[in-house]
């Protein structure tokens, strides 16, 4: 697939970017560059190989899951401009 002038300038202005008219054949060029990589990229064997999700293997650190009340109410409610009786107490929205 080979990327026109009138197709760059119709890309710039669906992606709302403002190009030159004499900088439309450099970004056709460019275009046509990154579906050449691309094109490249699809000639790859890839046959037998896993999907990654990352080049290094991590493992996520595993708590136990344990319901809380996070032991904190009264410093959280310390920083509240209106608490009362352990809630935040919010003005009145419905009539």
């Amino acid at each position: 697939m080979s990327i026109d002038i009138d197709t760059a300038r119709r890309v710039a202005k669906l992606a709302r970017i403002r190009v030159e008219e004499d900088a439309l054949p450099a970004l056709a060029e460019e275009f046509n560059a990154v579906l050449g990589f691309i094109e490249q990229l699809s000639e790859v064997d890839v046959e037998g190989v896993e999907p990654m999700t990352t080049v290094t293997p991590q493992r996520l650190k595993r708590r136990v899951d344990e319901v809380t009340d996070g032991n904190m109410q009264a410093s959280i409610l310390k920083n509240a401009p209106d608490a009362r009786e352990g809630f935040f107490a919010v003005p009145k929205v419905v009539e």
